[in-house]
Parts: structure tokens; C-alpha cells; sequence
């Protein structure tokens, strides 16, 4: 086997799903049925076995099931070219998410040496013309689709930080305060920085010579700062502590870093572009990073395309899945109707989602059999 997939997934009370449960064989899933019936709310559940909030962000005691709030449970049988895994995560009331591989407690970093997982959802949509966060954030994925290390790198810089501007907040002037905190944001920033350029040199790689039908993004980084070593960060800290005492909080670094992008064939940037184009730029990053992942480590990352081909014309949408199916890549797609996966025909599985007296059913669309209790 040279590719990782999940090969089965259990939900119970999950957001709309009182008892969900699909047996996969890799090859795409296409999800269809009508709004709110609860197809999002699958790939929400497969985008949380990997680090992180998932693709809706949302906090663990959101995405409890209601009325019965008794917490939520996620499991699934993960196949991959080396060895099987089992997940679990769980969540009781008031509690935060809890992690197991294999019957074992593990911190949510593991995660990511198991599966990678890319995603594009309808709120990414906006993402060139909104503010410079989302762009970090979606930055910050492709880096940590590359280096599950990068999310070390950044909550160590985050949590450094935090306590830097809890001390900028409360006046403190003393160095000796400052020193062993801004030596770990230094430490931290230089492993993010070269983590961030990694992943775009390996995005620009893998969309130099692509056949495909998405246009090609060149992307870039401005930095308040342009700094690289450990040694600069913690002396541009240091020279910029009393404007940061001032402002109350850090006021250059990583964290205020923004990724640009320019539509390669029309040299226009991506935030002058029509919304159209904006919408298959994201999608041509999303597959360069997953032609990207296979070119590094032989193995297609998973795929999660949230409603996103009704927003493509036919031709487009044949392009998508060939691409897909091309990369030997599992991806979960989600739309309204079965007319929109048509083109994928046997290349991948189709289940409905339809709700039924207040709760999600998932119902093979081939079989019939149903998915859902």
C-alpha cells in the first residue's frame, strides 16, 4: 500500500450525527445532500484527526450534540503504507478534547505524523481580501502539512509571546523580565520563518510544469521584519521593547507576517482578481500542496473540498476530479446534489446525507445500505 487513508469513521453525537459510521476503501467520498443536512459536520470530524481546531476552528464543547450534551466520540481506522492506526477523540462537557492512537493517550501533535490532511472551505473564499490573520493561519497549515514539527514552532512562539505581553501590559520595565522569553520567541520565529519559506518553495515546485486547469499562484511572505536568525529576532525584540511597552503588546515578528499572492499567467494580484479567480487560485494551492506532499514523502495527503464544486463550471469540475484521482488522494467532497460528482462515476464513493426526525443519516448511494443509526 503507498498511500494513507481512513478506512473507517464513527461519529456519536457529533454536532448532527447521533450515530454516524462509513467503511471507506480510499477512493474519493462524495458526500450529497441538502443544506444542513450534516455533510460538513463529516469532514469537520475527518478534518480533526489532525492537529488543531479542524476546519470550522470550533471549541470542543461546540460541537457537542443537542440536546443530549453527554459529549462527543470520533473514531476511526486509519490504513497507511507502514502500519494501521487507530484514533480516538473525545470530548465530555466542560472538558477539553482528548487524544488516543492505538489505546494510548497522545498530544494532538502526533496526529500529524500519521495523517496530513489539507482542506478548502466556503469561508476561505474570502480569504485574499479579508485581513492578513486568515492568510497566516492558512499559511501556517501548508507549512504544518510539510513539518509537523511547525506546530511546536509556533505555539512555543505564541505562548512566549503571551507572556511577553502580559509584562508590556502591566508596565514592567525591568529587562531581566524580558530576556529568557524573548530568547524563545527568537528561538521559535527562526523555525517558523524557515518553515513558511520551506513550504512555499515546495509549493512553487510542485506548480512549475503541473498540467492542470487551475491557474498558478506565486506566493510570497512580507514580514514587518525581514529577520532569519535567531540572533536578529531577539536583538530587534530587545531594540523594539519600548514601542511594544507603548503599544502593550509585541509589535513586530512572525505572528504580523502576511502571504501574498499573484495570478502568474495575468500578473495581477490575487486580491485585484475577480471572484472567480480568487476561488481557483485557493483551489490550485490546495492541489499543488497535495502534488506537493506526494512528491516529498510518496504518499497523497487527505483531501477536504467543502461545496466546492458548485462553484465550478463542468469542465472545471471534471478537471478536479481527474487531478484528484490522478494523485491516488482520498478527498471528501460535499455538495447538494448527485449531479455534481457525476464525472467521478465508480472512481469514488457517493453517500447521501439527508436528516431524519432532528438527526443526520449517511446512507450509501450505491448500496443503499444505511451509514447512520
Amino acid at each position: 500500500m503507498s498511500r494513507a487513508f481512513v478506512e473507517s469513521l464513527a461519529l456519536s453525537h457529533f454536532r448532527s450525527h447521533r450515530r454516524a459510521h462509513l467503511v471507506l476503501d480510499g477512493r474519493p467520498v462524495a458526500l450529497f445532500g441538502p443544506n444542513g443536512a450534516g455533510k460538513t459536520n463529516l469532514i469537520e470530524a475527518v478534518s480533526l484527526l489532525s492537529p488543531g481546531r479542524g476546519l470550522r476552528r470550533a471549541m470542543a464543547e461546540d460541537i457537542i450534540r443537542r440536546p443530549e450534551a453527554i459529549g462527543w466520540k470520533v473514531s476511526a481506522d486509519i490504513a497507511s503504507p507502514n502500519v494501521g492506526h487507530e484514533i480516538a477523540l473525545t470530548a465530555e462537557p466542560g472538558q477539553a478534547r482528548t487524544t488516543q492512537i492505538n489505546g494510548k493517550s497522545a498530544p494532538q501533535i502526533a496526529l500529524a505524523r500519521i495523517l496530513r490532511i489539507i482542506w478548502l472551505v466556503p469561508s476561505q473564499d474570502r480569504l485574499w481580501i479579508e485581513s492578513a490573520e486568515g492568510r497566516r493561519r492558512f499559511l501556517d497549515r501548508l507549512t504544518l502539512s510539510f513539518l509537523p514539527d511547525h506546530a511546536d514552532a509556533v505555539l512555543s512562539y505564541e505562548k512566549a509571546m503571551r507572556e511577553r505581553n502580559r509584562l508590556l501590559k502591566d508596565d514592567v520595565r525591568d529587562p531581566a523580565w524580558y530576556r529568557a522569553l524573548e530568547a524563545q520567541m527568537a528561538q521559535a520565529a527562526e523555525r517558523i520563518v524557515a518553515g513558511r519559506q520551506d513550504a512555499l518553495s515546495r509549493i512553487a515546485h510542485a506548480q512549475d510544469g503541473a498540467a492542470t486547469a487551475f491557474p498558478a499562484a506565486d506566493l510570497s511572505i512580507a514580514e514587518d521584519v525581514p529577520l532569519v536568525s535567531s540572533e536578529d529576532f531577539a536583538a530587534a525584540f530587545s531594540d523594539n521593547r519600548p514601542r511594544d511597552l507603548a503599544a502593550g503588546r509585541t509589535l513586530i515578528g512572525p505572528h504580523r507576517a502576511d502571504m501574498g499572492a499573484i495570478y502568474r499567467d495575468k500578473g495581477v494580484p490575487a486580491k485585484q482578481c475577480s471572484t472567480g479567480e480568487q476561488k481557483a487560485l485557493l483551489i490550485s494551492l490546495i492541489l499543488s500542496n497535495a502534488r506537493a506532499l506526494k512528491q516529498d514523502s510518496g504518499t497523497a495527503p487527505l483531501v477536504l473540498l467543502d461545496e466546492v464544486a458548485a462553484h465550478l463550471d463542468a469542465d472545471r469540475r471534471a478537471a478536479l476530479f481527474d487531478e484528484i484521482c490522478s494523485l491516488e488522494a482520498q478527498a471528501w467532497m460535499t455538495g447538494t446534489g448527485p449531479e455534481l460528482f457525476a464525472e467521478l462515476g465508480d472512481r469514488a464513493q457517493h453517500f447521501e446525507v439527508t436528516e431524519i426526525d432532528g438527526q443526520s443519516a449517511v446512507t450509501d448511494h450505491l448500496s443503499g445500505g444505511t451509514s447512520s443509526e
